[in-house]
């Protein structure tokens, strides 16, 4: 199994950050130094997956364009001396191979997934939400790939959420195979508690096979009025050709304000120039709180 393309569905309207993202796409709020999406990218990248296929709208040129050379920029940079910071401009351009996909009309998750059934036709192919952070050595889409070519099915990341959590999330039964490693059976989207066939809960990697472009082409709407790619992937369980892979790393839904704000935090730790101050006026801030 050769995976060389990755899908990124970056069409929707990221109502979960508002009013930051009401002239900012979502993905391009930046976390530490860098915006989100370039760490999704960089994973891919590292995964070993150079074509980026973006689902984008109308609204969203501005991730291209961060993927794209700016000539500007780069003369400035020349002429002010700042050779370091004209090399990692030119390194994020220079990343992947980007094509973007236009969702005209944003009718939920399967269906950006399927609007890149033209680029990636016949091959297997991997997706990444841009709001799902992952770190760590292998972790992230590089296990799911490794999964997928040792199995040679499909595969969903999952994680253990809190009980009462199930209802943010698909969620699936399986049996575990292998350690960390599960045969899907059962995806239920966004279940209630009582309801919830187990607490892993799908979060955005996946690895996909082509057919789910026939899955989705076929399938009506679902919760929330949305074609949803887990009820899709149901069609692949049914068949047995799904996994599900338990994820290992550090993972920050970049939607959640608590969740973003510690995505900063974390990095910012991890710069030896920053640290120390940065302990010391968390550490007064807290002491204020109290």
């Amino acid at each position: 199994m050769d995976i060389k393309k990755v899908v990124i569905p970056v069409a929707g309207w990221g109502t979960r950050s508002l009013p930051a993202t009401k002239n900012i796409p979502k993905e391009m709020l930046p976390i530490y130094k860098k915006p989100i999406v370039q760490y999704i990218v960089e994973e891919a990248m590292q995964a070993g997956l150079k074509d980026v296929v973006f689902i984008t709208n109308q609204n969203k040129r501005i991730i291209e364009d961060h993927f794209d050379r700016n000539f500007l920029l780069e003369q400035l940079l020349t002429r002010g001396g700042k050779l370091d910071l004209l090399e990692e401009v030119k390194r994020v351009a220079d990343m992947v191979n980007v094509v973007s996909v236009r969702q005209k009309v944003q009718l939920g998750l399967g269906h950006a997934v399927l609007c890149a059934s033209e680029v990636c036709k016949n091959e297997p192919f991997a997706v990444m939400l841009g709001d799902d952070l992952m770190f760590g050595l292998n972790s992230g889409i590089s296990q799911l790939i490794e999964a997928a070519k040792a199995e040679n099915k499909a595969v969903v990341g999952v994680i253990e959420v809190p009980r009462d959590k199930v209802s943010k999330y698909g969620v699936i039964a399986g049996e575990e195979f292998a350690k960390g490693m599960y045969r899907v059976s059962k995806l239920v989207e966004k279940p209630k508690v009582e309801d919830a066939p187990s607490n892993l809960a799908i979060i955005g990697r996946y690895v996909l096979l082509p057919e789910i472009f026939d899955i989705l082409d076929g399938q009506k709407a679902g919760v929330g009025g949305e074609i949803q790619l887990t009820d899709a992937l149901q069609g692949l369980a049914d068949r047995d050709k799904l996994i599900a892979v338990k994820l290992q790393g550090q993972r920050f839904d970049a939607g959640d304000w608590v969740e973003y704000l510690t995505a900063n935090i974390y990095f910012a730790l991890h710069d030896e120039e920053l640290r120390d101050d940065l302990v010391k006026r968390l550490q007064e801030l807290l002491s204020c709180s109290d």
